[in-house]
């Protein structure tokens, strides 16, 4: 072992949804936390992605916000900010179960290390390095922004923002101005019934015309869901979002913006101008700002030196065990993108994992230990 390497069994890269399920389960299969397993976090606190979202985003907009395992998120007032809500319930979880979660940590390469000892992989920092056997990644997509390349996109006059950076609808780049917002998510449509109030003018433009989804999501619409994304997964190609294949709700909301014109949408538009945008039959569009909903992808360059991506640029997984590094599993990639897949894939995850530490190809593994918030 190289002197300075801290040494541990198992690392969980990001604390989010994904991070503290896979935590939650590692410790239920009897493993301690800092000292059987660690969790880093490049976040300056708890709350995962949610920390960074909008003001305007309150804890009753959010849209399919599942409860971490073994404590459920109760009484939430559902006037007040997400970010505040999730943040406070992802802080008491992590101290209710003692998953000691290490922050800020940026983690920035996992590389076969065998000079550290048979099969170890090293999980490199900022910070100073850790040894492992396993390595759960949840890193999530919020910081990896889509921005997607236009002609002209240099030379617009105005503001160009990504959701990332969205400041709510009270913001000078909205009230007053032309706005074109670009993509076909949850997310443009939410900006949309927000800037519709304050803006001069809206433009909703998408690549696809959107699918609006009536009546109740149950188990079976989202078991198939997922599984059209875990088919691309399957095929080593990168995955699309959950949310992408189930459609936008049709809430009274959305109703109410599609009535009123809000919600009308134009095809992707052929360049951008520096006073607005073209499309290529000649029509244009003025605009101030331009916000670009467009999603968000998988942050694993950290994983780049294992060479776990296949010719079709994605990383293959079985279960959620990368194919050419059973070392390695991916939590909240792809078929587990969304909170409840996250929680599903970090159980999975945590049991692979104890059974690779126990040298074992398959079966049960180890007994798993009742855990509640109380423990």
């Amino acid at each position: 072992m190289n002197e300075g390497v801290r040494t541990t069994e198992a690392v969980v890269i990001g604390a989010g949804q994904a991070g503290l399920s896979s935590a939650y389960h590692l410790r239920r299969n009897g493993l301690e936390p800092g000292r059987d397993f660690v969790v880093l976090d490049h976040s300056p606190r708890p709350g995962g992605a949610w920390q960074f979202r909008w003001p305007s985003l309150t804890y009753g907009k959010v849209h399919g916000m599942h409860a971490l395992p073994g404590m459920e998120l109760t009484g939430a007032d559902p006037g007040r900010p997400s970010a505040e809500v999730i943040g406070e319930y992802f802080a008491a979880y992590e101290s209710a179960f003692g998953l000691r979660v290490q922050r800020p940590v940026d983690v920035t390469a996992v590389r076969d290390a065998p000079e550290d000892g048979p099969g170890r992989l090293r999980v490199e920092t900022r910070s100073g390095a850790w040894s492992a056997r396993a390595v759960i990644s949840a890193t999530g997509t919020w910081d990896r922004p889509f921005w997607p390349r236009v002609p002209g996109q240099e030379t617009f006059l105005g503001r160009q923002l990504h959701t990332a950076q969205y400041p709510g609808p009270g913001s000078d780049v909205f009230a007053g101005r032309r706005v074109v917002v670009v993509g076909g998510g949850t997310s443009a449509v939410q900006h949309l019934l927000e800037i519709g109030g304050v803006a001069a003018a809206t433009t909703w433009v998408t690549r696809r015309p959107p699918v609006f989804r009536e009546g109740p999501f149950g188990e079976y619409e989202g078991r198939a869901a997922v599984a059209m994304v875990e088919e691309r997964v399957r095929d080593g190609l990168p995955p699309r979002s959950v949310v992408s294949v189930t459609g936008l709700p049709l809430t009274e909301a959305v109703r109410e913006g599609r009535a009123s014109g809000l919600l009308e949408r134009l095809p992707m538009f052929d360049r951008v101008t520096p006073e607005g945008v073209v499309w290529a039959d000649g029509r244009t569009a003025g605009a101030d700002t331009i916000l670009w909903a467009t999603g968000f992808r998988p942050v694993i360059a950290h994983l780049v030196p294992l060479r776990l991506r296949e010719p079709g640029g994605g990383v293959r997984l079985d279960g959620t065990r990368a194919v050419r590094d059973p070392r390695v599993h991916l939590v909240g990639y792809g078929p587990s993108a969304s909170t409840i897949g996250a929680n599903r894939a970090g159980r999975s995850a945590a049991r692979e994992v104890r059974r690779l530490l126990d040298g074992e190809a398959a079966g049960d593994g180890a007994p798993v230990r009742e855990l509640t918030a109380a423990a």
